[in-house]
């Protein structure tokens, strides 16, 4: 394995840039920070809990790379601006935002209680519009910038989890807003919509979900999990100057299953599109959770 991140991307892209990226502590946000520093900014990941976000800027110090950490609730709106106006004050200049923190849990909608309900929905979609206004406020309104947003597969609904399958389209539905709204302050507003990936923020659900995930993921081309980097390419992209012409779109990196319409038209399982993997602390899920299946019922 490589000692650093192994992007498609030019080395230098964002030299000399500032980017925040939510909830880059874990998962696909983590993936994301180490791309973009190893592109050349300064990272700032942001999340609840200083050891993983610690963790994250060690990893990416590690590796040559810039970052730093600050806590943040991106349910409070206050706390926002003071950070995001922290930020600004240090490092001079917030070019980029990845809207990537969230969360959620399984769960059949007519038992989610209304606080977990609220929960979701404060986090994934309020959480979003919060970051994304203070943002614009301390900074890209007058300067102009890019925010890219992370939504979800919910395109036919999100059964077991209505919650965030609500959110999600929300945000969606909010990039096309601001999109528009703030084109004409310079700032592109897009959205990345990742299908199943093989993140570590999978690790965190229960064993039978994982299996369930990894057993579904062979019902539709190509037959196989997403990886974080290719999530984060594509949020790199979206960032970049390459995607000048881009805004209040989503781009979905989900293999098509989101347009796959099995019941109707049977394709079979193929297994043509290889992956990419860029990333040097890609996780790993046990093979015996990826080769599971669920037990039959009676």
């Amino acid at each position: 394995m490589p000692d650093r991140f192994d992007s498609v991307f030019r080395p230098g892209l964002f030299a000399g840039q500032v980017h925040v990226v939510t909830g880059g502590g874990t998962g696909i946000g983590r993936c994301i920070a180490h791309e973009l520093a190893c592109l050349g900014a300064h990272v700032v990941v942001t999340g609840r809990r200083p050891e993983p976000l610690e963790e994250t800027v060690d990893e990416i110090e590690a590796a040559g790379g810039e970052a730093s950490f600050k806590l943040m609730n991106i349910r409070d709106e206050e706390q926002v601006a003071a950070v995001v106006g922290e930020i600004v004050a240090e490092r001079g200049r917030l070019d980029g935002l990845v809207n990537n923190a969230g969360g959620q849990f399984p769960s059949p909608a007519e038992k989610i209680p209304a606080k977990g309900w609220r929960a979701v929905v404060d986090t994934n979609l309020n959480g979003t519009f919060i970051v994304s206004q203070a943002v614009f406020n301390h900074w890209m309104g007058e300067h102009g910038g890019a925010i890219v947003s992370i939504a979800a597969d919910m395109w036919v609904g999100y059964p077991g989890m209505a919650h965030t399958g609500a959110a999600r389209a929300g945000v969606v539905n909010l990039t096309r807003t601001l999109g528009l709204e703030w084109v004409r302050h310079g700032v592109r507003v897009n959205a990345v919509a990742p299908g199943v990936i093989l993140s570590s923020g999978m690790l965190n659900y229960p064993p039978e979900v994982i299996a369930r995930a990894a057993k579904g993921s062979r019902g539709f081309p190509p037959s196989r999990l997403g990886t974080e980097s290719e999530v984060s390419a594509a949020v790199a992209f979206l960032l970049s100057p390459a995607a000048a012409f881009i805004t209040a779109d989503t781009l979905r990196v989900d293999g098509g299953a989101s347009l796959y319409k099995t019941h109707f038209t049977p394709m079979g399982n193929h297994d043509r599109l290889p992956s990419w993997d860029g990333f040097h602390l890609s996780p790993r899920v046990p093979e015996e959770l990826l080769g599971a299946s669920e037990p039959e019922k009676e």
